[in-house]
């Protein structure tokens, strides 16, 4: 291949429209969700369509760390995950979760209800991403927590807790992985947890997935009101033969071309009951000029008129990992555009909001932070050297400005193994 993908890739611009059919990896958030479940169940499951990236190795090696029989089948995307009914078979254990969110909440929770002693480390990146809500509510049911670094961060010794008490209240501001971490492990709890949320609370699609997928492993969560949640005791996970979706955030910005660059798109698989909370942003498309049908094969979405979509002012929170590609598209609207309720986003990966709109300034795009979100006007971009600041988010969404635009050009390409270690192969071939 051309591009040295540990530089910078060049974007090639392609004259539209497309007709794309296309396949995307499994989904990492059920993909994560499925091996600490699996790990948690009493007995082997095994894994269908699972997603391998950089996030989820490290959450498969964690578990290997553990003690966990793992097999992995990379070439056809299985993994089995032997669990031993919610013990840990290691009772002491060193772990490193990388960059990876969603195994440094999940597993975190997991060992803080356990009975051993684990010392947890993580990349320079996840070290200053929010843990302390977590763990301060894990300290309040007696996980002991000893941090070597900066408090409330990794990387930290957790000592699980062995205390009775049943209730906790966690504050989700910052991420809904705090709450999705403590349901899928309160099982672990003799007494079963009940869950109060506290604070600000933003869109809870992706917990939303967590308690349909513990119910498809076998235990039930009750809501008696909102942001109140109750896993009663004396519930077990049973082992599974389980198939993941494909990830809905990863066919996005492939969807995302048809408005931009007119024609069809349909990505396999794909459909209209798809239990991730990013399915909507294909009804945003839609407002947007698309067509949409989902047929067996998957969702084709269709768009005769690309570019000649109005601006618009919307709340993102339900799928507030498409900002970026909705930032993307957002220059070619022909009014402006304004994206609410995604101020969590600053915590992410990246300070997601600071990196938009610092590269739609570079390429001379007006734009503005707003309390919970951002303002973009329309206008041409123009070429640019595009920093993704190792979020594999930026650089995909970013990409897509270069299908259009000559000259955009994407730094440290590679940090899409993050979540899509093929993409940029993908968009070789579209270009082609």
């Amino acid at each position: 291949m051309a591009n040295n993908f540990n530089s910078t890739y060049h974007v090639k611009p392609i004259k539209g429209p497309v007709h794309l059919s296309l396949s995307v990896p499994g989904s990492k958030s059920i993909t994560n969700r499925a091996l600490l479940l699996a790990a948690l169940a009493d007995g082997t499951s095994t894994l269908y369509g699972t997603l391998f990236s950089e996030d989820s190795r490290h959450f498969l090696s964690c578990l290997q760390e553990l003690g966990f029989p793992v097999t992995i089948d990379e070439e056809h995307c299985i993994v089995t995950v032997t669990g031993y009914g919610g013990n840990i078979p290691k009772k002491e254990a060193s772990i490193y979760v990388g960059s990876a969110g969603t195994a440094a909440r999940f597993l975190t929770a997991m060992l803080g209800f356990s009975n051993g002693i684990y010392h947890l480390d993580a990349s320079e990146q996840m070290r200053k991403r929010p843990m302390k809500p977590l763990l301060d509510a894990l300290a309040s049911i007696g996980s002991h927590i000893t941090y070597h670094g900066a408090e409330g961060c990794f990387p930290f010794t957790i000592t699980g807790s062995s205390c009775n008490k049943n209730s906790i209240e966690i504050n989700i501001g910052n991420s809904s992985q705090f709450l999705s971490a403590l349901l899928m492990s309160a099982p672990l709890m003799p007494n079963g947890l009940s869950i109060t949320l506290v604070g600000e609370k933003h869109s809870l699609s992706y917990v939303n997935i967590t308690t349909h997928m513990m119910k498809q492993f076998g235990c039930q969560v009750e809501t008696q009101k909102e942001g109140h949640y109750i896993i009663p005791a004396h519930q077990n996970y049973h082992p599974q033969n389980y198939q993941i979706e494909p990830d809905m955030s990863a066919a996005c910005y492939f969807y995302a071309l048809a408005p931009l660059l007119g024609g069809s798109v349909q990505v396999s698989h794909i459909h209209l009951d798809s239990m991730q909370g990013d399915i909507q942003f294909l009804t945003i498309l839609e407002q947007m000029g698309c067509s949409l049908i989902d047929s067996d094969k998957g969702i084709l979405l269709k768009c005769d008129m690309p570019r000649t979509y109005p601006g618009f002012d919307i709340d993102l929170s339900s799928c507030s990992d498409q900002t970026m590609t909705l930032a993307a598209l957002a220059p070619f609207a022909s009014s402006p555009v304004t994206i609410r309720n995604i101020s969590h986003i600053r915590l992410q990966e990246s300070n997601r909001i600071e990196a938009i709109l610092t590269e739609l300034t570079r390429m001379g795009i007006t734009c503005k932070e707003l309390t919970d979100g951002i303002f973009i006007e329309p206008g041409m971009p123009k070429s640019a050297l595009i920093e993704t600041y190792n979020d594999h988010r930026m650089a995909m969404a970013f990409s897509l400005i270069g299908l259009l635009v000559p000259g955009i050009i994407i730094q440290n390409p590679a940090c899409c193994k993050k979540t899509f270690e093929t993409y940029f192969d993908i968009l070789d071939t579209i270009a082609k």
